[in-house]
């Protein structure tokens, strides 16, 4: 921490706060967790956001009944401090005109799973990763036509999602409204859709914080959600005890 700068907290969920599992459907964070991120967020004076490729729908949900300041699917929705909800959705026409040749090529492969988020879509090829490369080929022709599209891979996913949106571009939202503005971004994250967050905060002075041994813009390293937790509750006895700065 830079003395005297207050600080605003982003956090990755999957893979980052929790461990990654074959069925996003079964990832559930502790009360520990959730409890933690509470504190947290009281002691930085609610300037703490989730920031997920999961609609919002999903992860409100993981974390009922604890409802935080969230971006999800990559920043295509983006609930502010006073609970409005901001989506941004002039790529939709276009995500919904390639949805039925998305889903063909999903159906082409029992192994491959298509996920419609309703701003984004998801090819999920967990159970068959030496298809990756070829998928992500024939994705890019799909979307070739579609300006107003773009391919994100991600950890074993390639998601289709609005070229105007991002994980950087939600957090620079963020930091030009309170409690954010003013502060010193720290982002967390673990995957490719996280690159972006890293490049926003490093352009701002702040801290990018790696998850795993990959390439990455990030600054500094953390080896798994364990000890992302364990980092959070260091800045945290820092933030109660006074030791981190308010604005």
């Amino acid at each position: 921490m830079e003395q005297g700068i207050p600080e605003a907290f982003f956090l990755d969920v999957d893979g980052t706060l929790l461990p990654i599992a074959d069925s996003p459907e079964t990832v559930v964070p502790t009360a520990a967790v959730c409890g933690l991120l509470n504190r947290l967020s009281a002691a930085c004076d609610g300037a703490l956001a989730l920031v997920s490729g999961r609609p919002l729908r999903q992860v409100d949900l993981m974390f009922a009944p604890n409802r935080f300041v969230a971006a999800a699917q990559h920043g295509a929705e983006r609930r502010d401090p006073g609970g409005m909800v901001v989506w941004s959705e002039a790529h939709l026409p276009a995500l919904q005109a390639v949805g039925p040749r998305l889903r063909r090529l999903a159906d082409s492969d029992p192994r491959l799973r298509l996920e419609d988020k309703g701003l984004a879509m998801a090819l999920h090829y967990r159970r068959a990763p030496q298809l990756g490369d070829q998928l992500a080929i024939r994705m890019m022709t799909l979307l070739a036509p579609y300006s107003v599209l773009r391919l994100q891979p991600g950890k074993m996913v390639l998601e289709v999602c609005g070229a105007e949106t991002g994980k950087g571009r939600a957090i620079e939202a963020y930091l030009r409204q309170p409690p954010f503005a003013g502060r010193r971004p720290i982002y967390i994250g673990d995957d490719l859709t996280d690159e972006s967050g890293f490049e926003a905060v490093n352009a701002r002075g702040g801290l990018s914080i790696k998850v795993g041994p990959e390439p990455s813009v990030a600054q500094e390293r953390l080896a798994d959600p364990a000890a992302v937790l364990a980092w959070l509750k260091s800045r945290l006895q820092g933030a109660e005890s006074g030791d981190l700065a308010r604005p």
